[in-house]
């Protein structure tokens, strides 16, 4: 039921005249009354709720998550390499002072029109952005407000309308700054979830990192309780990610993936897990990027997840220990995926459709862990049948495979096919040399293979017969010093002009 409060005009403090104009109350001879309404739950989510893409919310997150692939080769430069290029409209309020009504708008941001009612009214109403928590009285024969005390400090008043109160300039009298309501400010999220005003604080936090009304949308989605937590409590948690090497610009994909870690203590929970990361060998430069890459693995438990895995990837499939680390560093998603089906699926698939040996595989395993994530019918079968259709034996892609796991990640229409072409083609080469070098197929096109043949034959160098695929592997300083003979600048300045050149008639198409 609503609650109906009747004071005499003459008693009543400011704050009582302020929250009556902000929900509707009226001023007559010396009467008001203010109504207060009842509000439903904000915190149960509706039944029926659904995302944008028709699909039933969950409160669980997805193990499954894409990840930023990274391979370290010492004997090669790979700075080319394909594969890792892979409306504040003011709303009206009707008051009445002895026996006339008046009109004013909240959110209008012209000085102007504010000195204007003043004058219409006889009376200001100062506005604080950090709050009055104020005693305040005002003088109604005179038509002026008298400030008596006030105390500054950050606050959200709870109304039926939230509005963030401005600053004032108490020397100069008449300094009003208008800013947008706290409700305005997230009218999408009013619009689109059961918004909590307790949740304000929280939200103009995350903001700082990047995060927008449509990232909150995400968030309440797929983990609405997280929203609920205390501003302290996710400051301190975000503020020990950003301790351990977590970078300020991926806290934003971090909430978005696993919007649970707000909830996670740093003592019962972070600190295992980064500890348990640091028991595998992995540098503490390299954390944070573990932490960005796979943020679900703080959901799962250290000693009944985490170690047991571990223990498989050295006990079932054959990693050695002291490899773990690297292992995880070039595919952290390792760690929360079912690995003995991943593992028996895919050892017994390479085996059977190309013969390869266990050590094989894991050696594969070992060099690019992601491929235990690729799918078999859509990711690995295909590049398996193109080596074939090149004229690759089983054997031979075994031994491709073996030396550069990579290859299963690259695209076949943008990548694969066109490199070969161009070694068929251009560079007068056959596919067997690609079993001894197989660094050709993860080299750019662009960047790297097409600009070193042309360098090579504008200066004469490039032999008649096929094109040494050598040539194509070490760094541009070496092979301007060995294959080309001329200064680093004027390959650099020929490879510009070309990209230029190819650009330009990739536009015209």
């Amino acid at each position: 039921m609503a609650a109906l409060s009747l004071h005499n005009f003459y008693n009543f403090s400011s704050w009582n005249l302020s929250f009556a104009l902000r929900n509707g109350g009226r001023l007559k001879k010396g009467k008001f009354l203010v109504l207060l309404s009842t509000h439903s739950n904000p915190k149960i989510l509706k039944s029926n709720k659904k995302s944008r893409h028709g699909q039933r919310i969950t409160p669980y997150d997805s193990d499954e998550e894409k990840e930023d692939e990274e391979f370290d080769e010492d004997d090669y430069d790979l700075a080319a390499d394909d594969w890792l290029m892979n409306d504040d409209f003011a709303e009206t309020y009707e008051y009445g002072v002895n026996g006339k009504k008046f009109k004013s708008q909240k959110g209008s941001g012209k000085e102007g029109n504010q000195r204007s009612l003043e004058q219409r009214r006889g009376l200001k109403v100062l506005k604080s952005r950090q709050g009055l928590t104020a005693e305040e009285g005002m003088d109604v024969s005179n038509g002026n407000d008298v400030l008596k005390k006030s105390s500054l400090g950050n606050f959200y008043r709870t109304s039926n309308k939230m509005k963030e109160v401005d600053s004032f300039d108490i020397d100069g009298g008449k300094k009003l700054v208008s800013r947008i309501s706290t409700e305005n400010r997230y009218q999408r999220l009013s619009d689109e979830m059961d918004l909590d005003e307790k949740w304000f604080p929280l939200l103009d936090y995350l903001s700082t990192f990047g995060l927008k009304q449509s990232h909150f949308i995400q968030m309440y989605e797929r983990h609405m309780p997280s929203l609920q937590t205390n501003v302290c409590s996710a400051r301190e948690r975000l503020d020990y990610l950003l301790s351990v090497g977590v970078k300020q610009r991926d806290i934003r994909r971090i909430l978005l993936r696993q919007p649970q870690i707000l909830e996670y203590t740093v003592e019962n929970n972070l600190k295992s897990h980064v500890a348990f990361l640091m028991g595998l060998g992995i540098p503490n430069s390299r954390i944070g990027q573990i932490i960005a890459s796979a943020p679900s693995l703080f959901s799962y438990s250290v000693e009944n997840s985490l170690k047991p895995t571990v223990r498989y990837l050295i006990e079932e499939v054959g990693i050695k220990e002291n490899d773990l680390g690297k292992v995880v560093q070039l595919s952290p998603q390792i760690l929360v995926q079912r690995i003995d089906i991943s593992w028996n699926t895919r050892y017994m698939f390479l085996s059977k459709e190309l013969g390869a040996s266990r050590d094989n595989v894991v050696k594969m395993v070992k060099k690019h862990p992601q491929l235990l994530h690729y799918s078999i019918d859509d990711g690995l079968l295909p590049r398996i049948n193109f080596l074939r259709s090149i004229g690759m034996r089983n054997s031979d892609i075994v031994k491709v495979l073996t030396s550069l796991t990579q290859v299963l990640s690259l695209s076949l229409e943008d990548n694969l096919k066109p490199k070969y072409m161009y070694l068929i083609n251009e560079l007068n080469n056959e596919v067997h040399s690609l079993t001894k070098y197989p660094m050709y197929l993860s080299l750019s096109l662009d960047q790297r293979i097409r600009p070193r043949h042309r360098f090579l034959v504008s200066l004469k160098k490039a032999p008649k017969g096929p094109f040494p695929l050598g040539s194509l592997v070490p760094t541009d300083e070496r092979f301007c010093q060995q294959w080309a003979g001329t200064s680093l600048d004027k390959y650099l300045a020929f490879r510009q002009k070309l990209l230029l050149k190819e650009f330009a008639k990739k536009y015209e198409k």
